[in-house]
């Protein structure tokens, strides 16, 4: 089993086990059971207020006419991060992007003419498209007031829109931004949408942004829902894990259990919270069976917005604040004793890390019972042993990550219409053959 599992919990404290085995660690959510309404109130804007009792059982949810316009599988190669492979431009030109639930602005790799060093393998050429076009800077989104961007967007020499986007940890991208389609067939493409055209950046491949952000694919495209199944994290040399990715519907949601997504409105915003990511209402944590003393306070958002907890799948690993991390490792720390080594930090905050002895061993030490090491302990370098969880701190944000490693044989759905979060167990190696 991994590391991670949420446990889902209704009025009654139902369980919903998804892993199939005993627990070793388990986040707490409030279950909502929410039944398909057949209501065609006015859709809902996606920054809209808090939600003021996620436990509401009566919620009603809204089907057609809020069908999602694309209904497509696809597949990911799964290593630190989901990258997908998508089609781009007219004829499409394939183009690798990491799979960003924490991100807003989708942006590729542009070739440049006269490349100053070679480009990135798989880069854009917009020369061959006939669908390319390049924002000039009188766009309304190259506004340097806009608040979509890290950095407010400016004019290059050239009197078009240029852009920088800055991450959490350290990489950027930067270009121009321009509007180009996706063709997933003949008869499946969507209309040009705004991307960054990066020719700058520290990172290979491109995003694709899927927040909640007006400039994300996800809203542009006007995709109802999405989901994904992240497969089991392997080491062996030149194999990649495959994934699945959904964007619309999912014919495995029938079985999904499903929480309140928390949304925010523009009085609430604060310094500390990202409004346009996935937040969910964090209750607690368990390590082998035993419920950490943590409030559940620790994982919503103060008033400066710190505390606040989001599913990304661009980021690798769990991050905690301060009050969450140090009681999980204290109990990581009881459980193991002297088989950590003291002392030993791994890069990004990971202070449970250098394990004496054997994963597997380690891992029984931890949860009771015999699992597999590759889905409770990564692997960091030089053979070295961590629990995926750091100090989000480190970081430089005051707020609860869920990572992608522990979302592994995970159905996740994103239902952007009804405001919810979908989780369902799944082998996900097996489902994307």
């Amino acid at each position: 089993m991994h590391l991670f599992f949420f446990f889902l919990l209704s009025s009654i404290h139902l369980s919903l086990q998804l892993n199939h085995t005993t627990s070793l660690f388990s986040l707490s959510f409030p279950l909502t059971p929410l039944s398909l309404s057949t209501s065609t109130a006015s859709k809902m804007m996606l920054l809209n207020s808090l939600l003021a009792n996620n436990n509401n059982n009566n919620t009603r949810l809204k089907s057609p006419p809020y069908s999602s316009p694309y209904n497509y599988k696809l597949s990911f190669k799964y290593s630190m991060a989901l990258i997908v492979d998508l089609p781009i431009g007219t004829p499409p030109q394939v183009q690798p992007m990491v799979l960003d639930t924490g991100s807003q602005l989708s942006w590729i790799q542009c070739h440049k003419k006269a490349p100053a060093k070679p480009p990135p393998t798989a880069s854009f050429d917009p020369s061959l498209s006939s669908t390319f076009s390049i924002l000039p800077c009188t766009h309304p989104v190259c506004k340097p007031r806009i608040p979509d961007f890290t950095l407010p967007t400016s004019c290059d020499q050239n009197r078009l829109c240029h852009y920088s986007y800055f991450f959490a940890d350290g990489t950027y991208a930067e270009g121009n931004l321009v509007r180009e389609k996706f063709t997933f067939s003949r008869s499946l493409f969507t209309p040009p949408l705004i991307l960054g055209c990066a020719t700058e950046s520290t990172d290979p491949r491109g995003i694709l942004g899927m927040n909640r952000g007006r400039l994300s694919f996800a809203s542009q495209s006007k995709i109802t829902k999405f989901s994904y199944c992240v497969p089991t994290r392997e080491t062996r040399p030149g194999y990649t894990p495959t994934g699945s990715f959904y964007l619309g519907n999912n014919p495995n949601s029938n079985t999904f259990k499903y929480i309140a997504m928390l949304t925010f409105g523009q009085s609430q915003r604060m310094p500390n919270l990202d409004p346009l990511a996935y937040t969910v209402a964090l209750q607690g944590i368990r390590i082998g069976g035993r419920k950490l003393n943590i409030s559940p306070a620790v994982f919503r958002a103060d008033a400066g917005g710190s505390g606040q907890t989001m599913v990304d799948s661009g980021s690798e690993f769990t991050y905690l604040v301060n009050e969450a991390y140090d009681k999980v490792r204290a109990e990581v720390v009881r459980a193991v004793g002297p088989r950590m080594k003291k002392g030993y930090v791994y890069g990004g905050g990971f202070g449970t890390c250098g394990f004496d002895g054997n994963a597997v061993e380690i891992g029984r030490l931890i949860g009771g019972h015999v699992i597999p090491k590759e889905r409770v302990l990564a692997t960091v370098e030089g053979g070295v042993h961590c629990v995926g969880i750091a100090n989000s701190d480190k970081l430089g944000a005051a707020s609860n990550i869920i990572g992608n490693f522990h979302q592994q044989n995970l159905w996740v759905e994103f239902d952007l219409v009804n405001r919810r979060v979908g989780f369902g167990t799944a082998d996900c190696s097996r489902l994307s053959n």
